[in-house]
């Protein structure tokens, strides 16, 4: 029996019961990861049981702890607690463990599994969105309780992370965790697991370094719970360690935890096989002997045992009624916070929010980056949940809230900053910011940004991936869109990143064509509420006149009637971003040759494929030859010209050279887009 104060035999039994169904689990469907479930369960018990302040009957009640098992290879670790604390996920659940349909999939998915907080799947992603959970909580509570003492209010809460050797070796945890650090967020405690196991055996093939001693250099408070001499869990130590974590609020917490992948597994106890593999009948049956449990047995789950953990339901509701009570006295002190909370939690908007966005005047060039800077800053006047930054490349990417001072924490130095500040300073950290995006959206009451040049949204990639999957509305801003960058060079111009980005499924690209356009994307952005990224030029374009072009509310379609041609249209020209410009003057040039051209300007091919056919053939008509024009590789054009259609892009790297020259270099310039027009058309 544990040394933890009020720990008794059936809180023992309760962990024995909790690794064998992670044996049992995984051995049923023939695959999976059992080790680190086994060896974990008695520290997500105990966080669960003990330290986790949670409803199971209110998942996203507000004042509640938040839980990332960033290790999601070890989700029965997580399904586990879920079931013994009354989640809704029962032992049948368990049983279906990894197939089709269940609610125990193979790694956790957030909107899938009440109490899964975020979808862990990519090795430290978890790690690094946990920053943005903490972040966001600070933020919050500057919204709606900034005057309380430290640790009073009814909005300060805990992260917890459970992690692995390999979250800790990806570089998007490093990038994320010296962030916090620097952001002293002591409302985020990780447990790190050192099994020192992977796939490939040892981590010492390739992970040798002082992790605590990392942690230390970025900031953190660390702390070491060694094993006990016989390869278990110290859970006393570590209970005494995560007291300890909880108190300490001027940093980031790390424990480091020793343990033994699948203790007590008899053979496969500390080895690479048992990380994800079935154990095997034989070892199941050895390793509940060596637990006192009965080797025959399945999924066993004594009822004294499930009613003994099911209390943790109880004490869920008593702490949530208790922050009820709180919790009506601050809507009585705090009428207008109150209002803002229900509308934050609804995701609802302001009447007349959009009222201040701005409508730029025509004939007046500007880059496109420039106006989404005047429409963030409409937009943080009327919006007190929209805040962002940029990884180092606010001037550059027009990401700056006036007024809005940095976000840091109260230690800091720096001038100009608040702990509720609302400009985010990221550094050089693109995918630990996408991540931390992530976070700060899952948290649920604010609104989020982050910037950076869209050639860089290749490290971003895996976070708007997860952004997409867990079909969340984190606003990504790529500026610095195309070869107008100029003389930067080919390791800075975009090429094909528009399409990879258009390649992930449930993500919005939108790149818009001028600075009314830029306006109407965002007032989209925000009213969608889904995850999306605005793609915007360094250099100047031009300001279309609405009075003698399309609407720019027809950026809500996707795509839509720029310019239409004075009679029925022989050419339909498709263009997006600074394209369109030379759209519309290749228009001027063909309808002066008599040739019927319309101009659609495409912002966003999703938003596009979502109107019914009926309005996308009435833009792009059969019966025209459809040409398309964007300073990317050609892939995906395909679908919207056709087989017979002209696909003007670039399907090569740039070069370093102003954008002028790089234009008429490679071949984008209204007279080659006539030239090849007049060429088909006579063909």
């Amino acid at each position: 029996m544990s040394q933890i104060p009020g720990w008794s035999e059936l809180d023992d039994r309760a962990v024995l019961y909790a690794r064998a169904l992670a044996m049992d689990a995984v051995q049923k469907v023939g695959n999976g990861h059992p080790g680190t479930a086994m060896a974990l369960a008695p520290v997500a018990y105990n966080l669960f049981q003990r330290h986790l302040v949670h409803d199971p009957a209110d998942p996203h009640w507000v004042g509640r702890d938040r839980f990332i098992l960033s290790c999601g290879h070890s989700s029965l670790t997580l399904y586990t607690q879920l079931f013994y604390s009354g989640y809704g996920l029962e032992l049948e659940d368990l049983q279906s463990f990894r197939t089709w349909n269940s609610l125990t999939p193979g790694h956790p998915e957030f909107g899938h599994t009440a109490g899964v907080e975020m979808t862990t799947g990519p090795l430290g992603a978890g790690v690094a969105t946990s920053v943005g959970f903490a972040m966001a909580a600070r933020y919050e509570r500057g919204l709606l309780d900034p005057d309380a003492a430290a640790g009073t209010s009814i909005f300060d809460h805990t992260t917890w992370v459970l992690c692995s050797d390999g979250d800790l070796q990806e570089g998007v945890s490093g990038e994320a965790s010296s962030l916090a650090g620097t952001q002293a967020l002591g409302n985020l405690n990780v447990i790190y697991d050192d099994n020192r196991i992977s796939i490939e055996g040892d981590t010492h093939l390739a992970f040798t370094e002082d992790v605590a001693a990392r942690y230390r250099a970025y900031g953190w408070h660390v702390q070491e719970v060694e094993a006990l001499a016989d390869g278990n869990v110290d859970l006393a130590a570590l209970d005494k360690a995560m007291v300890t974590a909880k108190a300490e609020t001027s940093k980031p917490s790390l424990i480091r935890m020793h343990s033994v992948i699948a203790w007590p597994a008899p053979k496969l106890q500390g080895t690479a096989k048992s990380h994800g593999s079935a154990l095997g009948d034989d070892e199941i049956a050895a390793t509940k002997k060596e637990l006192g449990l009965n080797p025959d047995e399945k999924f066993a789950m004594p009822s004294d045992v499930l009613n003994h953990v099911r209390g943790v339901k109880e004490r869920g509701a008593a702490a949530h009624r208790k922050w009820n009570t709180q919790f009506a006295t601050w809507q009585e002190d705090h009428p207008d916070r109150a209002a803002l909370l229900t509308r934050l939690i609804a995701r609802e908007l302001p009447k007349g929010w959009d009222a201040s966005i701005p409508n730029f005047e025509a004939g007046k060039d500007l880059a496109t980056r420039a106006a989404s800077g005047h429409v963030i800053n409409a937009i943080a006047k009327v919006l007190p949940e929209f805040w962002g930054g940029s990884a180092d490349l606010a001037d550059s990417n027009n990401t700056t809230i006036e007024g809005g001072k940095s976000f840091l924490p109260a230690s800091s130095s720096m001038p100009d900053s608040s702990p509720y500040g609302r400009i985010i300073h990221f550094g050089i950290r693109e995918h630990a910011m996408g991540s931390i995006l992530n976070g700060i959206t899952l948290h649920g009451l604010s609104r989020c940004f982050g910037g950076t040049f869209a050639v860089f949204s290749d490290y971003m990639r895996p976070a708007v991936r997860l952004a997409a999957l867990m079909d969340i509305p984190t606003t990504f801003v790529w500026t610095h869109d195309s070869i107008g960058l100029g003389e930067d060079g080919p390791t800075h111009q975009p090429v094909e990143h528009f399409a990879a980005l258009r390649a992930i499924p449930n993500f919005s690209v939108i790149r818009p064509a001028d600075a009314n356009e830029v306006s109407q994307a965002w007032r989209s952005i925000i009213l969608r509420n889904k995850p999306a990224g605005i793609l915007l030029s360094r250099q100047n374009l031009r300001t279309v006149d609405r009075a003698t072009h399309g609407a720019a509310t027809g950026v809500d379609k996707g795509a839509y009637i720029l310019k239409e041609s004075s009679t029925k249209p022989q050419v339909v020209i498709i263009a997006t971003g600074s394209e369109v410009g030379l759209a519309l003057d290749a228009q001027s040039t063909l309808e002066a040759l008599g040739v019927g051209t319309r101009v659609v300007s495409a912002p966003c091919l999703e938003w596009f494929n979502e109107e019914p056919v009926s309005y996308r053939e009435s833009i792009l008509p059969r019966s025209a030859l459809r040409v398309s024009v964007e300073a990317g590789i050609a892939q995906g054009w395909r679908e919207y010209v056709g087989d017979t259609g002209l696909i003007i892009s670039l399907d090569h790297f740039g070069a370093s050279a102003g954008a002028t020259k790089l234009f008429a270099e490679f071949g984008f310039s209204a007279e080659r887009i006539v030239a090849d027009i007049q060429k088909a058309l006579s063909s």
